[in-house]
This record gives C-alpha cells, sequence and structure tokens, in this order.
C-alpha cells in the first residue's frame, strides 16, 4: 500500500537482543527480547507501515557452549521465518558492517555511547528498574538506524 509510513527495524537476535524501529515519521523505539511481544508488535505495526529489516547475521563464537549456540540458532531461525511469514523485506547484516559506519567496536560500551548520542531520548533499560543501559537495546537501535540509512542511499 503507497501511503503506509516507511518505518526500519533493527534486530539483535538472541535472548540478551531486541527489536528497534526508526522513522522520519514516528518516534524511534526499543523492545527487549520477547517473542509473544515481538509477534504482537509486528502485527500491529504491519498494518500502518511499509516496513523493512536487518537482522544482525552473526555466527559461534569461542568459548560458547553447544546449548546456549543452539538456542540462539533456535531464536535466529525463528526470527527470519516470523519476517517471512509478515512478508517484511529484510537483509542479514554482519555486525563488522553495520558497526564500523558508526564507528563500534566489539566493546559493547561504544555502541551505547553512540546510540545515546543519536537517540538520547530512547530509554536503553531493559526495565525502569534497571540501573544500566543495555547494549542489545542499543544495538538493535543502531541496526534500525542503518537500514533507514541503506533504504536511503546514505552510507
Amino acid at each position: 500500500m503507497a501511503d503506509k509510513i516507511p518505518l526500519y527495524l533493527g534486530f539483535d537476535p538472541g535472548r540478551d537482543g531486541a527489536l528497534a524501529g526508526v522513522s522520519p515519521n514516528v518516534e524511534p523505539f526499543v523492545i527487549p527480547y520477547d517473542k509473544t511481544r515481538y509477534l504482537h508488535e509486528l502485527q500491529e505495526l504491519d498494518l500502518q507501515f511499509s516496513i523493512r529489516a536487518v537482522v544482525e547475521h552473526v555466527g559461534a563464537m569461542p568459548g560458547q557452549g553447544s546449548v546456549s549456540m543452539f538456542h540462539f540458532g533456535e531464536t535466529f531461525g525463528w526470527l527470519q521465518g516470523v519476517l517471512e511469514a509478515f512478508r517484511i523485506p529484510y537483509e542479514l547484516v554482519r555486525p563488522q558492517r553495520w558497526k564500523k559506519d558508526y564507528g563500534c567496536t566489539s566493546d559493547k560500551n561504544t555502541s551505547i555511547e553512540v546510540a545515546k548520542r543519536l537517540y538520547p531520548g530512547v530509554s536503553l533499560r531493559r526495565t525502569p528498574r534497571c540501573t544500566k543501559d543495555h547494549d542489545g537495546m542499543a544495538e538493535a537501535l543502531l541496526m534500525a538506524d542503518y537500514c533507514q540509512r541503506r533504504a536511503h542511499g546514505q552510507p
């Protein structure tokens, strides 16, 4: 539908990840990992927005156990299946690629700093009781911004 507002989503997959959305016409938002909430939000968003998404494409890391990697892969596949079911176009992007555009390093605090600078009004805390910003939420927000920039041909 041509009259839908564009919305750009970023997904940091995994149980410590998040979903974030940005748009020129809507307040940015971040949702900590929650399968039920993701489904509800995507269903609502799909009705009013023209959505594009970026999903972080990460693989196994040294030192991670087989059980945690299995759960991560399960969540990663579930997320792709949900995006396919909603017919939301998405791109898998390696962390090295999107982080380079923002000057982020493997230190998760750099992602938090950049996200807070670009989106100062967005809370990066998983719950109101949390005292620390959450790197998964920051990275999801930056990936949503990355998706928006890519859609508009910006580096």
